[in-house]
């Protein structure tokens, strides 16, 4: 098997995970190893062994996020705030009938 070098590890390509950058061959994007590892503190090691990805595909992802990291960081918080808009505009059903309880059982 030849060995792959650092840019046939991530590719990008319209249409496929939104044309962000992902693992070549996979739809896991460089957005979600970014998540994993730096934000929820996952080791490569783990991210590699749940995904069954190769090591060299998790440090790729991370080495094309430190070089792209303003950009990324930008595009993560974007999304963060998009799903908080959304929260606000549409109140959680479950939320409400528990709240609608607790209040009934207050009530007795």
């Amino acid at each position: 098997m030849a060995a792959k070098t650092l840019d046939q590890h991530i590719e990008i390509t319209p249409g496929i995970a939104g044309g962000k950058p992902r693992i070549a061959g996979h739809r896991i994007t460089v957005h979600n190893i970014v998540v994993w590892h730096e934000r929820l503190g996952w080791s490569a090691d783990e991210i590699a062994a749940e995904y069954d990805l190769s090591l060299a595909d998790v440090y790729a992802a991370l080495a094309y996020y430190f070089d792209h990291r303003e950009t990324i960081d930008r595009e993560l918080d974007e999304s963060e705030a998009f799903v908080e808009a959304l929260r606000q505009q549409t109140p959680s059903l479950l939320r409400q009938k528990l709240q609608e309880r607790q209040a009934d059982g207050a009530e007795d």
